[in-house]
Order: structure tokens, then C-alpha cells, then sequence
């Protein structure tokens, strides 16, 4: 199992072999859309990447914790986790109304499960071995094999989407790296909140439904582009 903590750092590291290195948070197609145009108004990355924390990144943290919550439980019939799971994936693509948005968050998923069936075999009693799962579902699936507590999935959660953002902008806009560190130390507080808003939750019905339309409508404009950097 390992120890927790480093569990939660190797899980928010971008180098982790999961497909991180092709996703930008949607902030390619933001750039494309006139978000930090010209090199002008650069902070406006660290104010995205704080809407997303509070709309689509809540959604996602709240996900994986009820995940994680459903899959620690102990029931007589051991089919109630599996159960759970299910539910909770479709409590996710419920909230999740693109089928771009749904798709990328699936073909995370696929990866990370692809890894943690080998880093953390225990995975397998509770998700298929082959399949599109949320990440989010995946990793809440992950936190509970390993430990983890919900603070800690739900900050990983945070943190891996925010400096997806912050590190994407580093290749799309004329940033200064010491800047972009900057920004993302400063979403430290937005990312506590987050922590603390989420991880008390452990019921589907308590997963909340907040949405980013433009996020969404950027999305779907970036998959049919002909020439991109970044795949989301």
C-alpha cells in the first residue's frame, strides 16, 4: 500500500505515465478564444484556472470522494461497492452534460486504471480491467486501495487540475515559469476551500451540479481543430 502521503504526491505528479503531458484544462482553447491574446492580461490563467476549481474541478474532487467513501465500505454483500460505483459514475456523467468533456474524462480514466492495476493491483476487485471509468471515479477507487483520506484525494483532485492549467500556459502564452508558480501558489487557498467544501460528502445525492458552459463550448470547438497542442 505505501505511505499515504506519497501515494497522494505520486498521483498529483504530472510525470505520472497517465496521459497528464496531452491535457491543458481546456486552456488551449481558451487561448484560442482570446484569453491571455497578445501576451496581455497572463493573470487571467491563474483566474481561469480558479473558475474551473470552483465549478468543474468541484464537481470532479466531490466524485472521487464519494467514490472513495462508497468503496471503503464493508457490506455483507460484496457487490455494493461495485454498485456504488456505478451509481456514482452516473451521477458524474449526469452532471457532466458534454460528450467531449465526458469522453477525455474517460479515456483518463482508462489510463489511470491502466497504471494502478499494476502500481496497486486491489483496483481490480472494484472496477472493470478494461473500460472508460470518470478519472475522478477511478481515482476516488485508487484513494481507498491506498489509504487516502477524502482531504487528501480531494486535494489531489485540485491541485492535478490547477497546475495542468498553470504548466499548459507555460506552452500556449509568452509566460515567465517563475510567474506561473506564482499563480499556482496562489490558488492554494482556493484549493483548501475546495478540500474543505468536498470532503465531507458521502452521498451521491450530496455531489454537487455546478457547471462551466464556456469550458464546455471550448471544448467542443477543440476537437474538431485541425491543429492543437494538447488534446483537451
Amino acid at each position: 500500500m505505501g505511505n499515504a502521503e506519497l501515494v497522494a504526491m505520486m498521483l498529483a505528479d504530472g510525470r505520472l505515465p497517465t496521459g497528464g503531458h496531452t491535457q491543458s484544462g481546456g486552456l488551449e482553447p481558451a487561448v484560442r478564444a482570446g484569453l491571455g491574446a497578445d501576451g496581455k492580461q497572463l493573470a487571467d490563467v491563474a483566474a481561469y484556472a480558479r473558475d474551473r476549481l470552483r465549478t468543474t474541478t468541484r464537481v470532479e474532487a466531490a466524485v472521487a470522494v464519494v467514490t472513495l467513501c462508497g468503496t471503503n465500505v464493508a457490506p455483507d454483500d460484496e457487490n455494493v461497492p461495485q454498485t456504488t460505483i456505478a451509481l456514482v459514475e452516473a451521477a458524474w456523467a449526469a452532471r457532466v452534460p458534454s460528450h467531449v468533456v465526458r469522453g477525455v474524462s474517460r479515456r483518463q480514466g482508462r489510463l489511470l486504471l491502466r497504471l494502478a492495476r499494476r502500481v496497486w493491483p486491489d483496483v481490480s476487485a472494484y472496477l472493470p480491467n478494461d473500460g472508460e471509468i470518470a478519472r475522478p471515479v477511478v481515482l476516488g477507487v485508487v484513494g481507498a486501495v491506498t489509504g487516502l483520506s477524502a482531504e487528501q484525494v480531494a486535494r489531489t483532485v485540485a491541485y492535478d487540475d490547477a497546475q495542468t492549467v498553470i504548466s499548459a500556459s507555460l506552452k500556449l502564452l509568452p509566460v515567465d515559469p517563475a510567474d506561473a508558480a506564482a499563480w499556482l501558489a496562489g490558488l492554494h487557498d482556493d484549493i483548501e476551500w475546495l478540500v474543505k467544501d468536498v470532503a465531507p460528502l458521502t452521498r451521491i445525492d450530496e455531489i454537487p451540479a455546478d457547471g462551466a458552459p464556456l469550458i464546455d463550448v471550448f471544448a467542443h470547438n477543440h476537437a474538431i481543430e485541425r491543429m492543437r497542442l494538447f488534446h483537451a
